[in-house]
């Protein structure tokens, strides 16, 4: 819940934006009540979207930062224009657009809040339900691609946290991914289109008609190289973004179970029809449950590393600023469900209640939310206790690996 407004010991506010406990919809909140307005910033943003200015420093020196012109900001309020700004094309043609749009180690003013929001608005699907098209698919990969090794300005990291919480699945899906196999930048909902054996290399449990981003993808460019794994790092010292990361994990996690058989397995495997020892209904469960265990470990891990490093100087604000900006506890439904969400939805579910617990303490989180599914599915106990010792040495690796 909010607090009315506690501020860290810079004068910033620490709970702007904060989520308040029951309530739906925090990606697309931003989204809603839009104007009807022109395209004309998308002309603008090909002759460049930003202003240099030079500012006075404390110590007298001159500061170079960005201003966003109010051409640029019109983008927020006309989502189609910030797609087209965005989109890098199939081939990546037009990947600059996004350097020349968010690429800045200073901006002026509230610039730097205005661009996550028109990140927001290219590629966050615009209503519940509705998926993600191509092009805001490949428009997440050219953001992710632009700001790959930038230290962000103050104020972006919210918007692009809102990004990667509205493509959780494939966020988490790409990690690790490389090489010549992937096929490009995004993928159409049919190249996604799980096999006989219900077999996608994309997710599990994907909506029909959703188009989804490779992060993973190389190329041979070096501005179009999108490592989600060092974003998330990056934006991982904002204690706000730090917030939407950890929720959509933790409703990843609980739209994940909610869709599991009694026996923790997967609905939609199908026997091959030449079975061996490791195929398995209970095979790609596994592996997401030890995902979605590694990312909220990595967490803690940046989590931890920052604050040694001097990187979040107060430990104890900056958790107590996730919290403050964190929806609550996401708990599964006490049946199975076969609805296929769109991604938006899944990190945009509603909590069940608020926080219970160490917020920190991932392990505790993920624990409480399994052995609570676990109990009201009737899950046998051998099978929930595998799912759990998994879910720790992921967890436990990922807290102490050291890339």
């Amino acid at each position: 819940m909010r607090d009315g407004g506690s501020k860290d010991e810079s004068g910033a506010s620490l709970d702007d934006n904060a989520g308040d406990i029951g309530r739906g919809g925090r990606l697309r909140s931003l989204r809603e009540h839009r104007l009807s307005l022109c395209a004309v910033a998308f002309v603008v943003l090909a002759a460049g979207v930003t202003i240099p200015l030079v500012l006075g420093g404390s110590d007298g020196s001159e500061e170079a930062c960005h201003q966003v012109t109010a051409s640029t900001r019109a983008l927020v309020e006309d989502p189609r224009a910030a797609t087209e700004a965005l989109d890098p094309g199939d081939g990546l043609a037009r990947i600059g657009s996004a350097q020349k749009l968010l690429r800045h180690n200073s901006v002026c003013g509230d610039g730097a809040q205005a661009l996550g929001r028109i990140v927001d608005a290219a590629t966050g699907s615009s209503a519940s339900g509705r998926p993600h098209t191509e092009a805001q698919a490949r428009a997440a990969y050219a953001v992710a691609a632009a700001v790959h090794g930038l230290e962000l300005p103050r104020g972006l990291a919210p918007g692009l946290a809102r990004m990667v919480a509205e493509y959780v699945v494939d966020a988490g899906e790409n990690r690790g991914w490389g090489g010549d196999q992937l096929p490009g930048p995004a993928v159409s909902s049919e190249e996604a289109r799980p096999d006989r054996q219900g077999w996608s290399r994309y997710g599990r449990f994907l909506a029909p008609g959703e188009a989804h981003t490779v992060f993973g993808y190389t190329d041979s460019r070096p501005e179009a190289e999108a490592d989600i794994e060092s974003l998330v790092a990056e934006l991982s010292k904002d204690p706000e973004a730090f917030a939407i990361l950890y929720d959509a994990e933790r409703a990843n996690f609980a739209h994940h179970l909610e869709r599991l058989t009694d026996s923790g397995g997967n609905p939609d495997y199908r026997t091959p029809s030449r079975p061996d020892s490791l195929s398995k209904a209970t095979n790609g469960p596994d592996r997401d449950l030890q995902h979605v265990a590694g990312h909220i470990g990595s967490l803690m891990k940046h989590r931890t590393e920052y604050a040694m490093d001097g990187s979040i100087p107060d430990l104890a604000a900056f958790d107590r600023s996730v919290r403050r900006h964190t929806s609550g506890t996401f708990r599964p439904a006490e049946k199975q469900l076969n609805s296929r969400p769109v991604m938006g939805d899944i990190a945009d579910r509603p909590v069940s209640g608020p926080v219970e617990g160490d917020l920190p303490d991932g392990r505790h989180q993920l624990f409480s939310v399994l052995e609570g599914w676990a109990k009201a599915r009737g899950v046998p106990a051998r099978r929930a206790a595998a799912m759990k010792q998994l879910m720790d040495d992921a967890y436990v690796r990922a807290l102490w690996l050291r890339v």
